[in-house]
């Protein structure tokens, strides 16, 4: 029988002073702190019944509050109503952060409860400092959500495959060369790796285990000579397992990477990111095994991008454009005759249009489709309880992306359904001044992304206007959308500085949002490049590899300069010459339209 909110928060809070625990917290991660998360680990989800992809649940006596920031407000307020969980803002003015409103609610002494599966060692280790400064004590030994979750998911069970070498570019053997002579300079003998992603890139496997994101649940261990892959059993056929036996990888079950790091050698140099690795394996790690905590060293190879990889990822944009103006001229043509078109509709057009292209496997992301006052929500997601119909008028914002066996596409294009008002063409405007802003600088070898994201910020800071989100993210080669070490985004106090190489792939995606009127939001996807050299040292610049109109509909051209009006008339035939040949009848007359020169 399927409970509600009010009764799982029941069931906790007894659970709770079973275990003489004062306050559990249960946060959006699972053992390999991934963004997305398999069913299993959705914890919060479950006892919340917020479903967005950020957010901190804490559960004491008296008390349930759901801290996340402001991309999920209007939904969380919905989602929460009538559970007796609070909406905690983050990141508003005189807005308690979830361990300050711990030290201030609970008295001293108090156990707190989380899931040591459920948060990373370097997490653990602030959060366990945090507490103690307010004579807080720390538990990462109970999962008491698991302890009441009756109907738990069980682990994934959805078939790894491989990843082509045509498409990976490269062997598993290479791979691992380079990662065993990262860490050999490091000085390690063995080294973990629990994230996702870099798993998958390592081993050239893909799954589907996290929902929109290739990759499967497993532990790898290497030692100077050997490889472990630690999967749930059945995953892996007999073909492909002898494949990586060739390799050099041998399998083990899931659960026993416990035993294997408890077994290590005393002598052992462990290389591991705190970071990326739960405190639960954390602690069954010897304490004779010297620890070496810095990032896995396949974080910065899988973002450098080689030129196979990025000849692939341009041949995927051309096929993701011109399903796209296929997908975006059978929009505007249906809401422009009068036909009824909703947000949902919306994501079934262009996911049906990507589906006719050659290597697409599936959504990058739940696409985004907010039409006028939803699109002023960053992270909006149409449901069929809540969702808009569109009319021939005012603005459509669509987020969307596509997962291909050769790259990963994440694309955010505003259309003019109709009629626009001036503070829609005005704003329009100034998000695409920031984003040609950027994508045309050239910045010495060495810069970060923290460095440049003013120059997208710099035009709506001069009508006094700004967004909340960063302006660029990494992005997987049929991986993660969202992929590190590098970002685009405002310097923060600590923050590490992530230099720009050369083959790394960042969205630059600057927005601005009329909260109750509209959102404007201009993505592409670009390449670091190499485009000068001087007695000043090398320069970089990007590369734009998303080909589809910019919708000039919306434009208010009395803001662009020349050099603006310039970029934009050459990426419009850019985009034209790459799509046009994969399109005819009227929806290559729609590119035409779209694509057209600006008037003077």
């Amino acid at each position: 029988m399927s409970s509600t909110v009010p009764q799982r928060l029941a069931a906790l809070r007894a659970a709770m002073r079973a275990a003489h625990v004062a306050a559990c917290i249960a946060p959006t991660a699972d053992p390999h702190l991934s963004e997305y998360l398999p069913a299993r680990w959705q914890a919060r989800q479950w006892l919340s019944g917020f479903t967005g992809s950020a957010g901190t649940l804490i559960v004491s006596a008296d008390h349930a509050g759901l801290w996340t920031d402001s991309r999920y407000f209007e939904q969380a307020g919905r989602e929460l109503d009538g559970s007796g969980i609070e909406l905690m803002r983050l990141r508003v003015p005189h807005a308690a952060e979830h361990v300050d409103w711990l030290g201030d609610h609970l008295p001293a002494g108090a156990m707190v409860a989380v899931a040591g599966d459920s948060i990373s060692v370097a997490g653990a280790h602030t959060l366990s400092a945090r507490l103690g400064e307010k004579d807080l004590h720390l538990r990462l030994d109970l999962d008491l959500p698991a302890q009441i979750w009756s109907d738990r998911p069980t682990l994934p069970v959805t078939p790894i495959r491989s990843h082509p070498v045509a498409f990976a570019c490269a062997s598993r053997r290479e791979r691992l060369a380079a990662v065993r002579a990262a860490m050999h300079q490091a000085g390690a003998t063995h080294h973990l790796i629990s994230s996702l992603d870099d798993i998958a890139w390592l081993t050239l496997l893909r799954g589907g285990d996290v929902e929109y994101n290739p990759v499967f649940v497993a532990h790898l261990l290497l030692s100077e000579s050997t490889a472990t892959l630690f999967v749930p059993a059945g995953k892996i056929d007999g073909p492909l397992a002898a494949e990586l036996a060739a390799d050099g990888i041998a399998l083990a079950d899931y659960a026993s990477v416990t035993v294997a790091l408890a077994g290590l050698p005393a002598a052992a140099h462990l290389l591991a990111d705190p970071a990326r690795v739960a405190a639960a394996l954390g602690e069954v790690i010897p304490a004779t095994v010297r620890r070496i905590e810095r990032a896995n060293p396949s974080t910065v190879f899988k973002a450098r991008k080689s030129d196979g990889e990025l000849d692939h990822w341009r041949e995927v944009m051309r096929r993701d454009g011109a399903a796209l103006v296929r997908a975006f001229c059978r929009i505007d043509e249906r809401v422009r005759a009068g036909q009824r078109v909703t947000e949902l509709d919306v994501d079934a057009i262009v996911t049906g249009e990507r589906m006719h292209e050659a290597d697409f496997v599936g959504p990058s992301f739940p696409t985004i489709a907010g039409y006028a006052a939803n699109g002023a929500l960053p992270h909006y997601r149409a449901t069929p309880a809540h969702h808009a119909t569109l009319e021939a008028r005012g603005l459509l914002l669509v987020d969307s992306g596509g997962q291909y066996l050769g790259g990963t596409t994440d694309i955010t294009r505003a259309w003019a359904l109709g009629p626009t008002n001036a503070g829609e063409r005005a704003d329009f405007t100034r998000v695409l001044k920031g984003l040609i802003a950027l994508s045309r600088a050239q910045f010495p070898a060495g810069a970060s992304g923290p460095q440049l994201d003013a120059l997208a910020r710099a035009p709506l800071w001069a009508a006094a206007a700004d967004y909340g989100h960063g302006t660029g993210h990494g992005v997987g080669y049929f991986l993660n959308v969202h992929e590190g070490p590098h970002g685009i985004r405002p310097p923060a106090p600590g923050g590490a500085l992530v230099a720009l190489e050369p083959g790394m792939i960042s969205s630059i995606e600057p927005g601005l949002y009329r909260p109750g009127r509209h959102g404007v939001r201009h993505e592409n996807l670009v390449a670091v490049r190499e485009v000068a050299a001087s007695e000043f040292g090398t320069f970089l610049g990007f590369e734009t590899l998303t080909l589809c109109p910019i919708d000039t509909r919306a434009l208010e051209p009395g803001l662009l300069d020349a050099g603006e009006r310039a970029w934009l008339d050459a990426y419009h035939a850019e985009v034209r010459a790459a799509l046009a040949p994969r399109l005819e009848g009227s929806d290559r007359a729609w590119l035409e339209a779209r694509c057209a020169p600006l008037a003077d």
